[in-house]
């Protein structure tokens, strides 16, 4: 039976991958359609065009503070929710039943 049913979910996906978008297809300019597929280039080529990062001091002051704002609230998500005496007091309402 679980064999049946992973066809019938295969043959499902199969049928959707065939469908038509013409909300999407509408979205094309004249120009688009007519443009030739991007070329494709080698890796290294590309990683030589990209050059060194253009981030200024101040730039990185603003993701320094930010990564730390972000570890702080990492450690503060890590702690416990519960303060020991409603912990306390819902222990004994649990040991009470």
């Amino acid at each position: 039976m679980p064999l049946r049913t992973s066809f019938l979910f295969a043959f499902g996906l199969m049928l959707a991958a065939c469908a038509e978008f013409p909300e999407l297809d509408a979205t094309l300019s004249d120009a688009a359609r007519a443009a030739p597929y991007p070329q494709l280039l080698p890796v290294e080529e590309l990683n030589a065009r990209v050059g060194e990062p253009r981030i200024d001091a101040e730039a990185a002051d603003g993701i320094e503070a930010r990564v730390a704002a972000l570890k702080a609230r990492a450690a503060r998500l890590r702690g416990t929710v519960l303060d020991s005496s409603t912990r306390a007091r819902m222990q004994t309402g649990i040991n009470e039943i």
